[in-house]
């Protein structure tokens, strides 16, 4: 395990931050099908195409996702699936607590 230096909290404080948004885990869990343009993300998750710039930019920065130019379009895509590993554990998680409340999840 990496050494908790002050650098190394801020460094995952500001990724953790970054999933917080729903938003950009939809984006994620578009991109979990493959690469796609920035049209195709709008269509699919009903979000404006400033909203998903803005989003793909943050998590490009982040290093969530990787681009590349395909004629006239730029292609997202996974920079690498593990964030979906602390995605599955979380889910997993509530649905144990789902489960262990009588299968009412709040919200």
């Amino acid at each position: 395990m990496a050494t908790l230096t002050p650098e190394v909290i801020a460094l995952v404080a500001q990724r953790f931050k970054a999933l917080s948004e729903p938003a950009r885990l939809s984006i994620l869990g578009e991109l979990r099908t493959g690469e796609l343009n920035v049209s195709q993300i709008v269509e699919r998750t009903e979000q404006s195409q400033a909203a998903v710039s803005k989003h793909l930019r943050i998590l490009h920065d982040l290093g969530f996702v990787s681009r590349r130019r395909e004629g006239v379009f730029v292609l997202y895509g996974l920079a690498d699936d593990h964030v979906f590993e602390l995605c599955d554990l979380m889910c997993g998680r509530i649905e144990r607590e789902t489960e262990e409340r009588g299968g009412l999840l709040s919200g």
